[in-house]
């Protein structure tokens, strides 16, 4: 058959096509020309948002997160990262437009295509399942053709969510094995929402093809290629040739052995860096999008604009990490960091696979920089500060008056004793190896 429907029992044929014809009843907005909804959810940026989240038609049951009928829910293939927050996601297609599909960037959406998403925080590291649930952001694509939203945040007895005016900070206890942590949670404002969701970053992100060119397991039990799904239910225009669907591009996530390490690399920096990082995006010289052939990325050997206090750094410096700025950045939450909205905790996984493929291109082996104790800051009295370099077979070069080291300075060979103010940098030398990037110290001496 031509729907793929021949292997199938009567049974899972009769939920596909529940699933891919089942009539939409568009969420409860306020303008039923444009939304087709019941509920007041605004226009356009201007206008006034309803105060609770039980109130904007999302969900029947908001106590427990149960979705209006005529929101779909989806998933993408490789998620931005959310300081460790599990998502899920929903959109809601006007009664009036289609989806203006392509198989490569980004696609256009029809005013009134509404999004929810949900965010919950595993609260005790020991067991996951124990989440607290954090907000709701809703995105709606206007009348005047930009995108808005707003933040709901969710009260402690989860009978409800109230609209947030501006942005928020709050300190949430996570219990550990080796005891509590506070872990900072930041919710945007409206005005944050635009900071990504731009008409350079085609307004909504993650929602494209080779995201959703995927696998999802619907609440009936029956899983299905998103992009057949949301064809056979008359979002897109042009509709898609179900044959054509196989070589559309995908991204690939980061556990999918199948996919090359490079793959799996560049479709992180997609999914978490490409929205800014593109042409007419952020000042940068690279091209973060995987839909950008890897030589014409600018990403590997690929000119910088801040150079971070790094010595010849690169954007991705083969086989060293030390000067790929893309790794430094996301392994950091310094005044560096990126990405630089709502980023208070460093991304484990997603920096473990860029430094694995950073460090699987080739290149001469490199020196991790030196290590220096005591760290830095203001002593009473004079200190012994030691260096320790990881590579036992180099030496140590270092300079007490902020100079970058050569190998013709001072050969560190016993910790040093420092009396007064001292900047202390230091780097490591190896035959065969290319030297490692200076590290710095400040040390104030005195009262």
């Amino acid at each position: 058959m031509k729907l793929g429907l021949a292997h199938l029992n009567a049974a899972a044929a009769a939920c596909w096509l529940w699933l891919v014809t089942a009539p939409l009843s568009g969420l409860a907005v306020g303008n039923a020309e444009l939304y087709g909804g019941l509920a007041p959810l605004p226009k356009r940026q201007s206008d006034i948002w309803p105060p609770l989240l039980s109130q904007t038609g999302a969900f029947k049951d908001t106590l427990n997160l149960v979705a209006s009928d005529n929101l779909i829910p989806y998933d993408l293939n490789v998620p931005f990262w959310s300081d460790g927050a599990a998502k899920l996601r929903w959109m809601s297609p006007p009664p009036v437009g289609k989806i203006l599909f392509r198989p490569s960037e980004e696609w256009t959406f029809p005013k009134g295509t509404v999004f929810v998403k949900h965010f919950d925080l595993a609260t005790d590291e020991r067991h996951p399942e124990l989440k607290r649930r954090l907000e709701t952001r809703l995105l709606i694509c206007g009348a005047d053709g930009g995108v808005f939203g707003a933040t709901y945040k969710w009260r402690p007895d989860k009978s409800d969510a109230d609209l947030l005016a501006t942005n928020l900070t709050e300190a949430i206890a996570i219990n550990t094995a080796a005891g509590p942590r506070t872990q900072v949670w930041y919710y945007p404002s409206r005005q944050d929402c635009l900071v990504c969701h731009n008409a350079k970053a085609g307004f909504v992100l993650g929602v494209k093809t080779r995201q959703l060119n995927r696998d999802y397991a619907y609440s009936n039990g029956f899983a299905e290629n998103e992009l057949r799904a949301w064809n056979h239910r008359g979002l897109f225009e042009p509709a898609l040739r179900e044959m054509d669907i196989p070589s559309f591009p995908s991204l690939a996530r980061a556990e999918d052995a199948t996919r090359s390490l490079e793959d799996r690399a560049r479709s992180y920096l997609d999914a978490n860096c490409a929205h800014c990082h593109r042409p007419g995006g952020t000042v940068a010289y690279f091209d973060a999008r995987y839909d950008t052939p890897l030589r014409q990325q600018n990403l590997i050997e690929g000119q910088i604009l801040l150079d971070e206090g790094v010595d010849s750094p690169r954007t991705i410096a083969p086989n060293d990490i030390w000067r790929s700025i893309i790794y430094l950045r996301a392994s950091s939450l310094d005044a560096i960091k990126m990405p630089q909205l709502a980023h208070n905790v460093v991304d484990a996984a997603g920096t473990g696979l860029l430094r694995q493929w950073i460090e699987s291109l080739p290149g001469p082996p490199v020196l991790a920089p030196p290590e220096i104790s005591p760290p830095q800051g203001h002593y009473g009295q004079p200190v012994e500060v030691a260096m320790k370099e990881p590579d036992p077979g180099a030496s140590i070069r270092y300079t007490l008056d902020g100079s970058l080291p050569t190998k013709s300075d001072l050969l560190y060979d016993k910790p040093i004793k420092l009396t007064g103010p001292t900047i202390l940098r230091a780097k490591a030398f190896k035959p065969g190896f290319t030297k490692s990037i200076t590290v710095q110290q400040v040390f104030i001496i005195g009262d």
